[in-house]
C-alpha cells in the first residue's frame, strides 16, 4: 500500500518570461491532498509486453487525429461514440469504433477497453451531472482493474484556471474558476485521478487551450460568413485566449507516453496567447489574398462590440507550456496562430470553386 499524491497547489507563482514587469506575483493557499492506493507493481510489470493498444473515449476531432497518428506509428485503436452514423463515418475512415453511452456504460464496452494498454477520455462533463463515466465508477474500478491498461490520459481545459488578471498561470496555479463549466471540469480531474490510482494505472491530466486545426479554425469561420455566436463574441473580445493546434496534441500525448509521470498535469498550449479579434483578422488577410474578392463585409468586430464589456472580459490568463517542453521535450509544430493558420490555408482546397 502506497501514498499516491495528487498535485499540489505551491504558494507562489512566478513571473514567466514576456510577462509585463511590476505585475505582482500571485499568492495562493497550498493544497496538498493524499489519497492511499495500490499502484499494482506486480503487474504492471506484466503489462509492459502486450502490444500498444490505445481505446479512445470519445472520438471527436482531436481523438480522430490521434487515432490516425497512432496508426501510422503501428498501433491497434478502437474508439467509442454515441450513433450508428457516427460509427459507420469513423468506420470509413479506418477506425475500429463502437457505440457507447456514458450515462450508461455497457458491460461488453468496459471489457474491450480493459484489454487495451492504453486509455483517452475525451467526454466532456455535463452540467448539473458531471463526469458522466465517473457516476459509475465503482463499476469502472471493477471493470478496470485486473486488465491490460498501463496508461490513461484525460482531456481537460485550461478554462479550470479562471481569471488571473492577464497573468502568466501553470500547472501549480490552483484552479479557481466560478463557471459551472469549468467547476465541472476540475471535478472531473480529481474523479479521474483517484479512480486510476485505484485502479493502478498510470494517469496524466491534459489541460487544452482552444483547439483548432485542418476544418475547425479561425479560416473556417471566416469562410462560413455567418455572425459570431454569444460565446465566440465572448471569446472574441479578450485580450488573451490560449489556443493549440491538433497535430501539437497529439504529439504531447504520445510525448507523455513515452515519458509517463503518474497523476501529472499538463498544460498543451501554444506560446502566444494572442487576442481572438488578432487572430481572426490575421485570418481574414490569409483568405483574402488567396481567394480575392470572394469575403463579405467583416461583421465580427462589430458583433463583439456590442457585447458588454464586463460580460467579455472573464477569464483573463495567459497560460504557460514550460512543463511540456521541459518534462516531455515537446518542440511545437505550431508555436503561433500565424504558422498554424498558414499551414491549414496552404492545404485547403478553394472553397469558392464552381462544381
Amino acid at each position: 500500500m502506497e501514498i499516491c499524491r495528487l498535485p499540489s497547489q505551491p504558494a507562489l507563482i512566478q513571473l514567466r518570461q514576456g510577462q509585463t514587469a511590476g505585475v505582482p506575483l500571485i499568492k495562493t493557499p497550498s493544497f496538498c491532498p493524499y489519497i492511499r492506493c495500490s499502484l499494482g507493481y506486480e503487474s504492471n510489470t506484466k503489462k509492459s509486453d502486450s502490444k500498444n493498444e490505445m481505446f479512445i473515449l470519445g472520438m471527436g476531432f482531436v481523438g480522430q487525429f490521434l487515432a490516425a497518428d497512432l496508426n501510422r506509428d503501428g498501433w491497434e485503436v478502437t474508439g467509442s461514440c454515441t450513433t450508428t452514423a457516427r460509427k459507420q463515418k469513423l468506420e470509413e475512415m479506418g477506425f475500429h469504433a463502437h457505440i457507447f453511452d456514458a450515462n450508461e456504460p455497457q458491460l461488453e464496452v468496459l471489457d474491450i477497453v480493459k484489454c487495451h494498454s492504453h486509455l483517452l477520455i475525451s467526454i466532456p462533463p455535463v452540467l448539473g451531472v458531471g463526469d458522466p463515466m465517473l457516476q459509475h465508477k465503482e463499476l469502472l474500478k471493477e471493470r478496470l482493474k485486473d486488465g491490460n491498461l498501463q496508461w490513461l490520459g484525460y482531456l481537460s481545459s485550461t478554462s479550470v484556471y479562471g481569471d488571473s488578471g492577464g497573468a502568466w498561470v501553470d500547472e501549480e496555479f490552483p484552479p479557481r474558476s466560478i463557471t459551472e463549466s469549468a467547476k465541472a471540469r476540475i471535478a472531473a480531474e480529481e474523479g479521474w485521478l483517484h479512480l486510476a490510482c485505484d485502479v493502478g494505472v498510470t494517469v496524466q491530466i491534459f489541460r487544452l487551450g482552444g483547439i483548432y486545426g485542418p476544418g475547425r479554425s479561425a479560416i473556417d469561420t471566416i469562410l462560413k460568413q455567418e455572425s459570431l455566436s454569444k460565446g465566440q463574441m465572448m471569446r472574441f473580445s479578450r485580450h488573451y485566449t490560449s489556443r493549440i493546434h491538433v497535430a501539437d496534441i497529439c504529439q504531447t500525448l504520445k510525448a507523455s507516453i513515452q515519458r509517463p509521470s503518474p497523476r501529472k498535469i499538463y498544460n498543451v498550449v501554444d506560446d502566444d496567447p494572442a487576442p481572438r479579434e488578432q487572430v481572426f483578422t490575421f485570418a481574414r488577410n490569409l483568405a483574402e489574398k488567396k481567394w480575392p474578392g470572394h469575403l463579405t463585409l467583416n461583421k465580427s468586430s462589430e458583433d463583439a462590440a456590442s457585447l458588454n464589456p464586463q460580460e467579455a472580459s472573464r477569464g483573463e490568463k495567459r497560460v504557460s507550456n514550460k512543463r511540456i517542453k521541459s518534462e516531455l521535450g515537446v518542440r511545437l509544430l505550431y508555436p503561433t496562430y500565424e504558422s498554424g493558420l498558414r499551414s491549414i490555408i496552404e492545404h485547403m482546397e478553394n472553397p469558392f470553386r464552381q462544381s
